[in-house]
């Protein structure tokens, strides 16, 4: 029988499939591709960008291979963070998890800062921040009313990305092709931009550079496991939602990426905002700026609104494990844990005070731990499968009774952890995201001290019980 302290600490199950679908890839298609593959094409050329793309799904496919038997097993809010605890260790499971919602909640602070920059498009004397109280106020909202709210908002806003680059792919594939004619008579390029110039302009290395870029723009897809402790029939959802998400993101990413290619020769790419707005631009659509100004808008307020969604949840695991306060498990009526909702959108905004007054130093050092977080999280995720599966087996666990299994273990998941950690260590190679390891490592030690020092003796007696 449920008492009502139970239900004081208890997530509602009220999403289903098509919400974790749309949460998950709200959390991938962002500016990565709407402003990010511009630079991917200008160091790697339009052959190396689409095997810097398909490089990159093939990492995520692995790891979400890995997160699919651990979520089908263990339904949880905290996901890889709960996992990383029970079965790698708990000083990692408390360092990742920290590392993670911090991430997330300075993502938040990012994405509004960003949304209120575009607003100077269209209303260049209004102020920036005035557009980042009134977004994280609706954003707010919207995560504060019902888990299935947020879910809701999450599937429209990702529609519109989803709309915006099916429509890109069917009119850019076109104007390729010379089934549209371009503005000013200019030839359909066909293949030429593939036929140019050589094969990766800037060497191995500009390729390896860019691989680091593409891997973190796929990266999100873990959302489903952050929500996967809110899901309806999370054995039937979730292995059809990471599905869903693998091949369809895969689909629309390397598709549009062949057409940014086919469309703008590799040296003009990179000096242009969007590469996006270039094609549609060519192909004489009026207002085309403007069109991807609205679309990349709505990216920025998906990802934010995926990534307070997300900070809140992984905060509401780490108080169940014992690894935070305990007042921030509290849910209300709606099932939403609004204390670590509330604290982790008041870090978000402070988060966002540094963006507009220590740009240059805390909103950086701030910013590389986020982009951190996702990478770890990642990592985690494949090692906790490989120590997951030797747990369930050695306490008698039987295969057939797994109702979703990672297929070619131990390949699948030692794979994956070895491609995610490349990916970490190229970090160091990377003058520009260095600073990630720089912040990121000191900050795992510390959390790390901290579990030995605050936490040890008294989560161990938990962790036992719970083993």
């Amino acid at each position: 029988m449920t008492t009502h302290n139970d239900q004081q600490h208890e997530l509602k199950r009220s999403m289903n499939s098509r919400h974790l679908f749309m949460i998950s890839l709200g959390g991938v298609i962002g500016t990565g591709l709407f402003l990010g593959s511009g630079y991917t094409l200008s160091q790697a050329g339009p052959v190396g960008t689409i095997l810097s793309f398909l490089v990159g799904g093939f990492i995520m496919y692995l790891t979400m291979l890995c997160l699919g038997e651990l979520t089908v097993a263990m339904p949880v809010s905290g996901s890889f963070q709960t996992y990383m605890t029970r079965f790698v260790s708990p000083s990692l499971g408390f360092g990742v998890g920290w590392l993670y919602w911090l991430g997330w909640a300075v993502t938040v602070a990012l994405e509004l800062l960003s949304s209120g920059l575009l607003m100077q498009r269209w209303f260049p004397d209004s102020p920036v921040w005035m557009w980042c109280a009134l977004f994280g106020g609706v954003l707010f909202l919207l995560n504060a009313l019902s888990a299935r709210a947020f879910g809701e908002t999450e599937f429209w806003f990702s529609s519109i990305k989803v709309s915006a680059i099916i429509l890109f792919i069917i009119l850019g594939g076109a104007a390729m092709f010379g089934l549209i004619d371009l503005k000013n008579g200019q030839p359909a390029p066909m293949f030429s931009n593939f036929a140019t110039g050589s094969l990766l302009p800037h060497g191995i290395t500009g390729l390896l550079m860019t691989m680091i870029t593409v891997n973190f723009s796929f990266q999100g897809t873990e959302l489903i496991g952050i929500a996967a402790g809110e899901s309806k029939e999370p054995e039937k959802t979730i292995p059809k939602s990471i599905r869903n998400t693998v091949w369809r993101t895969l689909v629309f990413f390397v598709l549009a990426i062949f057409i940014l290619a086919g469309m703008i020769p590799h040296e003009q790419a990179g000096v242009v905002e969007s590469p996006f707005v270039v094609v549609f631009d060519s192909i004489g659509i009026p207002y085309a700026a403007d069109i991807m100004n609205f679309v990349v808008l709505t990216a920025l307020l998906s990802v934010a609104n995926s990534g307070l969604y997300a900070a809140t949840r992984m905060l509401f695991a780490l108080s169940k494990e014992g690894m935070a306060s305990e007042k921030l498990a509290a849910v209300n009526k709606k099932g939403i844990p609004m204390n670590a909702l509330l604290i982790t959108f008041v870090i978000a905004l402070l988060s966002l005070l540094s963006g507009f007054f220590a740009e240059d130093t805390v909103f950086m050092v701030l910013l590389s731990i986020a982009g951190l977080g996702a990478q770890v999280g990642w990592i985690s995720i494949s090692a906790s499968q490989l120590a997951f599966r030797r747990h369930y087996l050695k306490n008698g666990g039987k295969l057939e009774d797994l109702k979703f299994r990672t297929p070619l273990y131990p390949i699948v998941p030692l794979l994956s952890l070895i491609l995610n950690l490349t990916v970490l260590v190229s970090l160091a190679f990377d003058p520009e995201q260095r600073i990630a390891l720089y912040c990121g490592v000191p900050f795992m030690i510390v959390a790390i001290i901290v579990y030995q020092l605050h936490f040890k003796k008294k989560l161990e007696p938990l962790q036992k019980n719970a083993a």
